[in-house]
């Protein structure tokens, strides 16, 4: 097996005395290259020679400013983290915004594989699900004396390890394939994992799952991770941390290479790395972060079941990654957002709740193949430019028809499903605040007639939309040309 990466070409003479640049962007000298301390006293009046002094033949200064808005950016994702809870105070509020922190690390670490690597896994919860296992007994160990020296801050690192663990196991195998023998690789994988959670109730515990209790010994500093709130900043510490380390890793050599294998592994073969090795050593970081979330999740629920390493995990994770964006590092962010809502606020709304999640998902593989983070990219290059104001009439008419119709398609959908699930309660259906009678004519042919003309407008809509946006395109085209002629 070749080395992961070549070695590096030996530094030039010329390269090594060039100038180097100070920490707040000022260029400072070499020693080899500085000017006499005389000689510059006495030629301190001479233009050319100050010239010649300030940039030295064959050499340049540069200049790299600090990325002012990249600070802002994580520096707003801090305070979000810190404030969410001061504005939410509520119970339900505070384990949603925990199971959001801990949605964000799952569904970063699966971009790594899917959005960064190219790698389709199916499998992914099986590394978050086992490390959640692993972390559940570890507390109890801790709970139990057997292992009182740990503290329960550090038990999500224990699940991390587990998720390296494993992916190093499962890793070495899978990633010697890729594309589609990956993906059905890793969904082999994780039926096997579940299967064996039936098997092998002494670690997994069964239909029950293992439970356990957080609050462990005396409380240090008031801490004692009894209240959803000191979780919840736990939660808020690592989902933070692991996502600076994961943005970290993106900006690597590594990372970088496995960009290039993404995209092109034959010419990234034909240079000299293994793909094999790049996909693997991916592979095991991605499971450790998705360990990490496994282990902060035995630690808000206390509680660890079989679903965890399901396909139904897995897939949930696969689903809202692409919905969020995968081509975006912080799409995966929002796609964590919308999870956590969709499982815990849209299940409660109504039980048709899969159904609105699969249309929502072939609409945006038919509209908007690159999630919602493409959607934000691509109109803040139209604000960039001035073009926004230009088309957002045209958004409001797509917004209103798109409500249009899918007013008509919840109303059919309620009915059919009270009809279906609830016919032993009457006819009678709440729906949207309005009482309809699931077996009316009159309900039916309302609800079919405000859902085709609802298509029927955002279609019309949709081209219209589609003109304008394809203008202002070309106007910001010719504005980028126009610029790099000055």
């Amino acid at each position: 097996m070749s080395a992961v990466m070549p070695s590096a070409p030996a530094t030039s003479a010329a390269a090594a005395a060039s100038v180097a640049t100070g920490a707040a962007g000022a260029p400072v000298a070499s020693a080899t290259n500085a000017p006499n301390s005389a000689n510059s006293a006495n030629n301190a009046n001479d233009p050319n020679a100050r010239r010649s002094a300030r940039v030295p033949r064959g050499q340049s200064y540069h200049f790299k400013p600090y990325n002012v808005g990249r600070w802002l950016v994580w520096g707003a994702y801090a305070l979000a983290l810190l404030v969410a809870p001061m504005l939410w105070t509520s119970s339900l509020a505070q384990t949603m915004l925990s199971q959001i922190g801990i949605a964000i690390i799952a569904c970063l670490s699966y971009n790594l594989l899917l959005g960064q690597g190219g790698m389709l896994s199916f499998g992914h919860a099986v590394y978050s699900g086992l490390g959640a296992y692993l972390a559940i007994h570890t507390l109890n160990a801790v709970s139990g004396g057997q292992m009182a020296w740990l503290p329960v801050s550090l038990i999500p690192i224990v699940g991390g390890l587990a998720g390296l663990a494993f992916a190093a196991l499962f890793g070495y195998v899978s990633t010697k394939k890729s594309g589609t023998p990956f993906a059905m690789i890793t969904l082999g994988l994780a039926e096997l994992i579940w299967s064996m959670s039936l098997m092998l109730p002494e670690f997994f515990g069964g239909e029950g799952g293992i439970s356990g209790n957080r609050v462990v010994g005396a409380p240090v500093l008031g801490i004692s991770f009894g209240p959803q709130v000191q979780v919840y900043y736990l939660i808020a510490l690592y989902c933070f941390i692991c996502t600076g380390l994961m943005f970290a890793f993106t900006r690597t050599p590594l990372g970088r290479m496995l960009n290039a294998v993404r995209d092109n592994p034959e010419r990234v073969q034909f240079i000299g790395y293994d793909t094999q090795w790049v996909r693997f050593l991916a592979f095991m970081i991605a499971g450790f972060f998705a360990g990490v979330s496994g282990g902060l999740s035995a630690l808000n629920f206390e509680i660890v079941t079989a679903e965890v390493v399901g396909a139904a995990r897995s897939g949930a994770y696969l689903l809202f990654t692409f919905l969020g964006g995968a081509t975006f590092f912080f799409g995966p962010i929002i796609g964590a957002v919308l999870m956590v809502v969709a499982l815990v606020l849209l299940s409660e709304l109504t039980k048709a709740w899969l159904l609105y999640l699969g249309l929502i998902f072939l609409f945006m593989v038919m509209y908007a193949p690159g999630g919602f983070a493409s959607l934000i990219m691509m109109n803040l290059r139209l604000a960039a430019f001035g073009k926004l104001r230009s088309i957002w009439t045209a958004y409001l008419a797509l917004g209103a028809t798109a409500l249009m119709a899918l007013l008509g398609g919840s109303v059919m959908v309620e009915m059919l499903y009270h009809l279906q699930l609830n016919e032993a309660l009457g006819p009678e259906v709440h729906v949207l605040g309005m009482q309809l009678n699931a077996k009316g004519l009159d309900a039916w042919f309302g609800a079919g007639f405000v859902l085709v003309t609802g298509l029927a407008l955002f279609e019309l809509t949709r081209r219209a939309f589609l003109q304008d946006w394809n203008a202002a395109q070309e106007e910001i085209e010719k504005e980028i040309k126009r610029r790099e002629s000055l």
